[in-house]
């Protein structure tokens, strides 16, 4: 894995230019293969548990990790899985903050 658990989101201003295809293709590469691009300026995350208590857990954790960087990401679960999925509204497209955060939720996983 990357440094990029390590980093913290930055505010992000209209007017910045979202990630090209060659930067994102490079920070995919330092995601978990939990990760996967879609078309519409977004990375996705599936996340499967065991039961319903283990993914709570990890609801919360992610929703703690966005509260503290300041980035929100959509969330959405059942029994057993989680999908989080990851843009930056702000620029419409993919930012440094969705990998930041995504590496984070990467994480918590080890």
């Amino acid at each position: 894995m990357s440094d990029l658990a390590n980093k913290h989101c930055a505010p992000c201003e209209g007017g910045t230019a979202p990630m090209d295809a060659a930067t994102i293709n490079s920070r995919m590469a330092e995601l978990s293969d939990h990760w996967s691009q879609q078309e519409d300026s977004r990375i996705a995350g599936a996340f499967e548990f065991r039961n319903y208590y283990q993914t709570q857990a990890f609801v919360n954790a992610v929703a703690w990790l966005a509260h503290c960087e300041d980035h929100h990401p959509d969330i959405t679960f059942g029994y057993k899985n989680c999908h989080v999925e990851l843009t930056t509204h702000a620029i419409g497209g993919l930012s440094d903050n969705d990998f930041i955060l995504a590496a984070k939720i990467d994480r918590l996983l080890t």
